[in-house]
């Protein structure tokens, strides 16, 4: 048997599969991933060339499939790929991130933030815990608990979205 032939381009598609696959690994941690959007992600980590038994079973898989058997099926994958499920603080702080930017990018609104658990964050860094003590629990709350009328606090929240942005990167992650 021949030993399959290494090169640059199939290195570098599969350093490029095994970093998506990182990434999403990531948002799954921070629950930005969907268990439904998990087999297509899967069949994207084969087109861009990982191979792992799992990885193969999970894209063949309907949307429908039930959520349980997708996400063992998809940590086998990422056990199989050599990557592991990065801590769920530190996930759900880099989740916090793309937050604020898309926050910035006026992709959603600062009230979107209040209809997730997103003010339950454990926020380490002086810009995080910034932005984190911005976002009520819900958004009938945003003038009762903030005692602040609107404007200003759509003022507050894109302020510390810029900072937490523009602070240094938190580490390795997604």
């Amino acid at each position: 048997m021949e030993a399959e032939e290494t090169t640059p381009e199939r290195e570098t598609s599969v350093q490029s599969g095994l970093r998506f696959l990182g990434e999403v690994a990531c948002r799954y941690q921070a629950d930005e991933v969907r268990p439904e959007d998990l087999p297509m992600i899967a069949a994207e980590a084969l087109a861009a060339g990982l191979d792992s038994p799992a990885l193969c079973e999970l894209a063949g898989w309907p949307r429908n499939a039930d959520a349980r058997d997708v996400r063992d099926a998809f940590e086998q994958a990422l056990a199989e790929s050599g990557i592991g499920l990065p801590d769920r603080g530190l996930a759900r702080r880099h989740a916090l991130r793309r937050m604020a930017a898309r926050l910035i990018d006026g992709e959603i609104t600062p009230a979107a933030l209040a209809k997730d658990d997103w003010w339950e964050t454990e926020a380490e860094t002086a810009a995080e815990q910034s932005f984190v003590a911005l976002i009520p629990q819900c958004d009938c709350c945003i003038e009762y608990i903030l005692g602040l009328d609107r404007q200003t606090w759509v003022a507050q929240m894109r302020n510390a979205a810029l900072a937490l942005t523009s602070s240094p990167p938190i580490g390795p992650g997604c």
